[in-house]
C-alpha cells in the first residue's frame, strides 16, 4: 500500500532584474529588495505545504520516495520537470538553451526544452521565437555587436490561452505584457546572446554552438478532447487544459497513469483528496503533485476553475 499521497507545493520566489516588486493580483507578494521575476512551482527547494510531508523540500521527497512519486517516470531519480511562472516587467535577455547532447558534452545531465502557456497577454503582446529566414550566424554576430539582433528575431503574437513550444536550440526572447506558465526539463542551462547593455555575462561561443537557425518552435493549436484540450504533446511533456464547473468531480482528470501528474490551477479553486490522504484546497496559481502510486485521487471544483494538468514523458 502506498504511503505517499497528493500534496500541494509552496512556491519559491526568485529574484530577477527584469521582474516586479509587486506580484499582485497573481500573488500577495511584495518586496522592497530585488524584484521578483520567476515563481518556481516545482523547484527542488519548494516545500510540501500539506499532509504528512509538510515542510519537506521536493528534493528530499524525491530522494526518499522516488519510485512512489515518479512511477514510470523515475528515470534518473530526479523530479523530471521544472514548472514556473514568469513575470517580465522588462525584457529578458536574448538567449538559447542546449539540447541533451550538448549539455552532456559539458558534463550536465540534460538540456532544456520548454514550453510557454500564456496566462495573460496585453493587447499586442508578442514573444521572439527563432531567427528570421535568411539570417546567417555571421549576421547574428553582427547584430549582437550593433545592438540590432532583436530585428532578426521572429516575433509571434501572444494571446491568453496560447501554448508555445520552445525546443532546445531556439533563439528566443520575452518582454513585458505577458504572464507565462513555463514547463521545462529540469535544467537551468541558459546561454545569453544579448542583454540590452545590462552588466551580465554573455555566453556567445556556447550560444552559437547551441543555436539552430531552423527549429520547430512556435504556437501549438489545442486539440479538443472529451471535456478538455491537449495543449501540447512533445518529447518531454504532455499538457492539458481542463475547464471545470463548480461542484463537479471530473473522473478523467486524475485517472491513474502509472506515473507522476501535476495539477496547476489557472483560475478558481479545487479540492483534492485520495484514499487515506488528507483533503486540501488548491487555489489560483497554486500547484499540486499527484504521486504515481496515489489511489482513487479525486478533484472537486469548489468554484468554476481551469486546471492545467502536466505530465512528464520519458526521453527516448
Amino acid at each position: 500500500m502506498s504511503t505517499l499521497f497528493p500534496f500541494r507545493l509552496a512556491p519559491w520566489f526568485r529574484t530577477r532584474i527584469w521582474g516586479f516588486h509587486d506580484l499582485s493580483p497573481w500573488y500577495d507578494y511584495k518586496t522592497e529588495g530585488e524584484p521578483i521575476g520567476e515563481v518556481w512551482l516545482t523547484g527542488e527547494m519548494c516545500a510540501a505545504a500539506t499532509g504528512r510531508l509538510a515542510g519537506q523540500s521536493l528534493q528530499e521527497i524525491t530522494a526518499q520516495h522516488g519510485h512512489e512519486l515518479l512511477g514510470r517516470h523515475f528515470g534518473d531519480g530526479q523530479f523530471p520537470l521544472l514548472i514556473k511562472l514568469l513575470f517580465p516587467k522588462d525584457k529578458l535577455s536574448v538567449q538559447v538553451h542546449p539540447d541533451d547532447a550538448m549539455a552532456r558534452k559539458y558534463g550536465e545531465p540534460r538540456g532544456k526544452t520548454e514550453c510557454w502557456y500564456a496566462l495573460h497577454a496585453d493587447p499586442g503582446a508578442s514573444v521572439a521565437l527563432g531567427i528570421k529566414p535568411g539570417i546567417t550566424p555571421e549576421k547574428i554576430r553582427s547584430g549582437i555587436d550593433s545592438a540590432t539582433l532583436e530585428d532578426m528575431l521572429e516575433m509571434v503574437p501572444v494571446h491568453a490561452g496560447d501554448m508555445l513550444f520552445v525546443d532546445a536550440g531556439t533563439v528566443h526572447a520575452m518582454g513585458p505584457g505577458v504572464v507565462i506558465l513555463e514547463t521545462q526539463q529540469t535544467s537551468d542551462l541558459t546561454y545569453r546572446m544579448y542583454d540590452y547593455g545590462r552588466p551580465r555575462e554573455l555566453h556567445l561561443e556556447k550560444s552559437f554552438e547551441a543555436m539552430r537557425v531552423q527549429t520547430r518552435a512556435g504556437k501549438i493549436p489545442p486539440r479538443n478532447m472529451n471535456g478538455h484540450s491537449v495543449l501540447i504533446d512533445e518529447k518531454y511533456f504532455e499538457i492539458e487544459r481542463w475547464p471545470l464547473q463548480a461542484s463537479t468531480t471530473p473522473l478523467g482528470l486524475t485517472a491513474a497513469t502509472g506515473g507522476l501528474q501535476v495539477l496547476f490551477v489557472a483560475d478558481g479553486q479545487i479540492r483534492i483528496s485520495a484514499d487515506q490522504g488528507e483533503a486540501f484546497p488548491v487555489n489560483r496559481c497554486e500547484l499540486a503533485v499527484i504521486p504515481a502510486t496515489s489511489m482513487n485521487v479525486r478533484v472537486e471544483a469548489e468554484s468554476a476553475a481551469t486546471v492545467i494538468r502536466i505530465q512528464p514523458r520519458m526521453a527516448e
